[in-house]
Order: structure tokens, then sequence, then C-alpha cells
């Protein structure tokens, strides 16, 4: 692949290609990454690292958020306390490598890259060329990668897809429990309901055991 870790190249890997492959980031603003909630497994150390990875993998570009604004990497804390928790080791080790190999390959630490340099310390890792990973530096980056679109575009509930960016993004209106005549004859775009599917009755006492996990837990999509 091109060093440049494009939102194509994530996209494809969930049948999503219709979306624009991402613009060089130098053509971009810079991007204000919003405020980070209260960190539930990761250190922050680990945490800088990880939203400066999701930040490359999925990234805001002229067709619009990417994985930082859909809070991926506050999905990815808070999944390791639960869902993805026989992960956590393999984040411990892994983000502590990748760092490891942005210092020896690049002369400083991965957060303190270019957008360039982090895009080839990332590219080293697919290619499994990336020294110094338990089991791989392919292994990680794919974990990482699988995670990352997991909290762009999966249900808020979990933490990631904030206010929605990543459904917008790839235009999901959302769970919708009825089709009405003029939605099956798909004559034009379906509304978004913006709506999370726990936020349905019927779904509602079916929630997975662990809730919502910051300070206000009945918040499905909070800021």
């Amino acid at each position: 692949m091109s060093e440049q870790v494009s939102r194509r190249d994530a996209l494809k890997r969930v049948g999503l290609a219709g979306a624009a492959a991402a613009v060089p980031i130098d053509a971009l603003a810079q991007v204000t990454s919003p405020a980070r909630a209260p960190l539930e497994t990761l250190t922050p150390v680990e945490a800088d690292v990880l939203d400066a990875v999701v930040a490359r993998l999925i990234p805001t570009d002229s067709n619009g958020p990417g994985a930082t604004e859909a809070r991926a990497a506050r999905y990815i804390d808070r999944a390791l306390s639960g869902a993805l928790a026989a992960s956590r080791d393999a984040y411990r080790q892994g983000l502590a490598a990748l760092d490891g190999y942005a210092r020896t390959a690049k002369g400083a630490a991965f957060t303190q890259l270019s957008p360039q340099n982090r895009d080839a310390v990332l590219a080293d890792m697919e290619r499994n060329a990336a020294t110094g990973f338990p089991g791989g530096s392919a292994a990680f980056f794919n974990l990482v990668l699988a995670h990352t679109i997991q909290g762009t575009f999966g249900d808020p509930f979990y933490g990631g897809n904030d206010r929605f960016v990543g459904w917008d993004l790839i235009g999901y209106p959302g769970v919708r429990l009825a089709a009405t005549p003029n939605d099956q004859r798909m004559a034009s775009k379906p509304a978004p309901t913006h709506m999370s599917a726990y936020d349905y009755t019927m779904f509602a006492k079916k929630k997975p055991s662990r809730a919502a996990t910051d300070s206000t837990r009945g918040e499905h999509h909070g800021g």
C-alpha cells in the first residue's frame, strides 16, 4: 500500500468502497481533537499513541470527519475493559512497540512525528516490516484497524460513532423498525434517525450487560 493509510483502504475492508479516498493531509486544515473522556483502561501515554494512530487509519479529510471525530479511541478504551478485554495485553505491548519503532525508525515518539512519517510507520507495520512487536507488527496493525472501524461505524451506544458521524459519512440512516411505501420505492434517500438501536423501546431491555461507561451511564452517544 502507499504510505498514506487512506480512508478508502479502511472502508474497503468493511465493504464501503464507495467512499472517496483520503486527500493528502497537508491540503487540510488542522483538526482540533475533541476533549478526551476519562480513561477506563489505557494509560494516558497509551491513549495519546492510540489517538494518533486512529486519526491516520481513518483520517479527517475533504469528504468529512474520521475516526478522531467518531471517538474511535474512546470506544477501544471502553471495550478493552469489556468485550475486548482479551486484547488488553496486545494493546499494552503493541502500543509500546509502535512507539519504540517510531523512535528507532524515525527518531521521535509516534505522537511527535509528522503525518507523513506516522503513515510510513503504519505502512511498515501493515507490511509486517516493523520490528519489536510480539507476534509481528501486521497482527497488531490489523487488530487496531478492525477496532477503529468498529469504533467509527458501530452503534454509538458503545462509545464510538460520536454524534453519528460515521453513519452520516457512509449514508447509513440508522436502525428503522418499519419501511414506508416511499421507502420501499427508494425514490429518495431516507432521512437519518440519529438513534442508537437501544434508544428503541423494543431493544432497550436487551442492552448488553455492560452499559455506557462514562459518568452519565444513561447516555448512549454523548459528547
